[in-house]
């Protein structure tokens, strides 16, 4: 982006972060539904599965409850886009001598700072329940990494969502496929566990690969080849949802 384009965003970026401190219980909720999962999974499921690696449950789970996280959040970028449409602020913007792109970027930029905030409520939690990590600075700087892209990748797809919608119900909905996405990988269960079918199905999925990395530099082991996997998905995924959702911007308001 041109200096005038980063302005332009940056100002828009600092409008949609007013809401968000207006209405703090938006990240509250977000981490409200992954914390119950763990708590669920750590002190009435947890015990009965055999994860096969001697670590504590909550270690195997947390990469897959961060996820969870994330694909909870972002429904609220589609809804936050959603209401901007109607409200006919876009429109608005778009008569003032702003950057194009700078209106999509704020709303993607918000929901990476409100996103990374619930993340950090929900490792806070998961500490209090006995996670543990042995992972090195560099590591834990991979796994934010690795976060940030999933958050900006599934974020490019709220942005289509809130410009496609045609309801608030409907802005918000298509983050339900993304948040059950992680029950059928290596977040909660090992996939050999799993029926032939649906194992197969797990093991080729982008969540598995990304879990898997991030139990991997949380346990300070080597990733091997599942961190070029992973980021392979996570950077076509955002490549992908990106050019989407610029070609359906600009084809709304052309």
């Amino acid at each position: 982006m041109t200096t005038h384009a980063i302005g332009d965003t940056a100002v828009l970026t600092g409008r949609s972060l007013r809401h968000i401190l207006r209405s703090p219980d938006t990240i509250l909720t977000t981490a409200v539904t992954p914390i119950a999962l763990m708590l669920l999974f750590v002190f009435v499921l947890g015990g009965a599965i055999d994860t096969g690696g001697g670590e504590s449950y909550v270690d195997y789970l947390l990469p897959g409850i961060l996820l969870v996280t994330i694909a909870s959040g972002i429904a609220y970028t589609s809804y936050r886009l959603f209401l901007d449409l109607q409200s006919g602020i876009l429109e608005r913007f778009r008569s003032m001598p702003i950057a194009r792109s700078s209106v999509l970027w704020a709303h993607v930029l918000t929901s990476l700072a409100a996103n990374l905030v619930s993340v950090a409520i929900v490792t806070g939690v998961a500490l209090l329940l006995g996670f543990r990590s042995s992972a090195s600075v560099a590591a834990w700087l991979a796994v934010a990494g690795i976060l940030v892209l999933f958050t900006l990748a599934l974020t490019w797809v709220a942005v289509i969502a809130g410009l496609s919608a045609k309801s608030v119900d409907g802005a918000s909905a298509f983050s339900y496929p993304l948040i059950f996405l992680p029950f059928i990988s290596s977040a909660f269960v090992p996939t050999d566990s799993m029926p032939a079918p649906v194992a197969w199905f797990a093991e080729n999925q982008p969540v598995t690969s990304i879990v898997d990395t991030i139990r991997a530099l949380f346990a300070g082991q080597p990733v091997g080849g599942e961190i070029g996997i992973a980021l392979a998905w996570l950077l076509g995924i955002l490549v992908v949802a990106h050019t989407a959702a610029i070609l359906i911007y600009r084809r709304r308001f052309r």
